[in-house]
């Protein structure tokens, strides 16, 4: 089964495993979880970083809807293409 933590409990742990005080594996150990799930919530903090200084926190919003515009553009696209596909397959049977 597996043990769902708090979002607390993992930025303590991760804030403890960033400042090098102590290895990982002591971390994890006197805390009960495994090394590589720290690890994996230390890479997690790490990779989202960046998102933390960004200076308009609408940036995010804009370049999520611009994917979104983007990704129903494309199936819009793929719609159109299918439809002619469909067509001309008719067309050259005839």
């Amino acid at each position: 089964m597996k043990k769902k933590h708090e979002a607390e409990f993992k930025a303590k742990l991760v804030l403890e495993a960033i400042q090098e005080q102590k290895t990982i594996n002591q971390i994890a150990s006197e805390n009960g979880v495994h090394p590589n799930l720290l690890n994996r919530w230390k890479a997690d903090v790490i990779k989202g970083l960046p998102q933390l200084f960004l200076k308009d926190a609408g940036e995010i919003e804009k370049q999520r809807q611009v994917y979104e515009r983007k990704i129903n553009e494309l199936y819009t696209q793929i719609g159109k293409l299918t439809t002619e596909l469909e067509w001309l397959k008719k067309k050259s049977m005839r």
